[in-house]
């Protein structure tokens, strides 16, 4: 049975069971936050929702963006000298100096560990001349990211009427910010010591986000506080290979908002691996090869969120050739698993030859080529 049908069938027996095993929904909790959400970060599928989408200031949890755009523009070893407009930003600070000189990923720890509000300063003015650029950055990628009702005007989170997002849209970016593996890095380090010029000690940060030791599997984000946005919170954890993303904007109790908000998601969202490494997907022609054909073979698990609503909502889709060109090497790259989600892809797995298939001589393949002529040109006599 090949593996497509095999997926079908999976498929069809979980929407079988779904649909005669009434599940009793989990009960959403009470959250005291003025505006919350909860997201699955794979799919985006939204869990739980309370005025998501009305526009509120985001304090620092603005850095979640600032990290994002210095990750994509700038240059993790290039030295940073800070301006006195950097050492004399108000506010949390990494406590830099005028003259001071770090690299860049130093200064993007101390920006998410500490809030260091001169870090993100020194940080915009070095990769874009100026903090306006720079927010003009973050802004033009929110936007492309999906979070049509964000907008920057500094790199800090400090207070501005026109410094706005939601907490669908920081969910958004936040998602974005995952996939790349060192903003996971950074959001999730609890500790960190950098540099600190003119001291026998470095600058020792602990990181300010309390999820990543009060919850299990907690893997960041970023806290934030001015008097206008309330004590704001963007929180991280990753069970089972599911990543979910809790956002709650002017709650006094964002620590137990944000624990419920996790806890109502991981009793919802189960994660079910569809692909096994070394499953056998296709089997491919192999032109000129000793090995006329090759197995191709998932080079990973590959595991996915489940929703029990909407199984039907995933599809998969193989991409492989049907015929490659020898020579073929075990474990060459040949095509790709792809899962979608509302036809929006979500994953992927590498196909993988199983085999070597050695190119045949050039003798080999002309006497190849002769005799499918003679078979071709015998079966011509026989038809005439």
């Amino acid at each position: 049975m090949n593996y497509l049908k095999k997926l079908a069938i999976f498929f069809m027996f979980i929407s079988l069971m779904s649909a005669k095993i009434v599940f009793a929904a989990p009960t959403p909790p009470v959250i005291k936050a003025k505006s919350a959400i909860l997201i699955d970060g794979i799919t985006g599928k939204v869990l739980y929702s309370k005025n998501a989408e009305e526009k509120r200031y985001p304090a620092s949890t603005t850095k979640i963006m600032s990290l994002i755009v210095a990750l994509e523009h700038g240059n993790l070893d290039d030295i940073i000298t800070a301006s006195s407009h950097a050492a004399n930003t108000e506010g949390s600070s990494l406590w830099l100096t005028e003259g001071e000189q770090l690299k860049l990923i130093d200064l993007l720890y101390g920006i998410m560990l500490i809030s260091g509000n001169d870090a993100t300063v020194a940080v915009a003015e070095h990769i874009s001349g100026s903090v306006e650029k720079f927010a003009q950055l973050m802004t033009e990628k929110a936007q492309a990211i999906g979070a049509k009702d964000t907008h920057f005007t500094n790199s800090s989170g400090l207070p501005d009427p026109n410094h706005v997002t939601t907490a669908h849209d920081l969910a958004r970016i936040t998602a974005y910010g995952y996939k790349n593996p060192l903003f996971s890095e950074i959001v999730s380090t609890k500790h960190k010591v950098i540099p600190w010029a003119g001291k026998e000690f470095g600058r020792d940060l602990y990181n300010e986000d309390r999820m990543l030791w009060l919850y299990e599997g907690g893997n960041g984000v970023k806290t934030g506080y001015t008097d206008l946005a309330g004590r704001c919170l963007v929180s991280g954890a990753k069970r089972n290979n599911i990543q979910l993303i809790a956002v709650v904007l002017d709650s006094d109790t964002m620590w137990d908002d944000s624990i419920a908000l996790l806890d109502f998601g991981f009793s919802q969202v189960k994660s079910e691996n569809i692909v096994k490494q070394d499953d056998i997907l296709k089997t491919i022609r192999v032109a000129n090869g000793k090995s006329e054909v090759v197995k191709l073979v998932a080079s990973s698990d590959l595991v996915v969120p489940l929703f029990e609503e909407d199984k039907d909502e995933f599809s998969t889709v193989i991409d492989a050739p049907n015929k490659v060109e020898a020579p073929v090497i075990k474990g060459q790259k040949l095509g790709v698993v792809r899962v979608l989600y509302q036809n929006k892809e979500i994953a992927t797995v590498d196909l993988q030859a199983d085999e070597n298939s050695e190119r045949k001589s050039f003798f080999h393949i002309l006497a190849d080529s002769i005799m499918g002529f003679l078979r071709g040109f015998t079966v011509k006599q026989q038809s005439v």
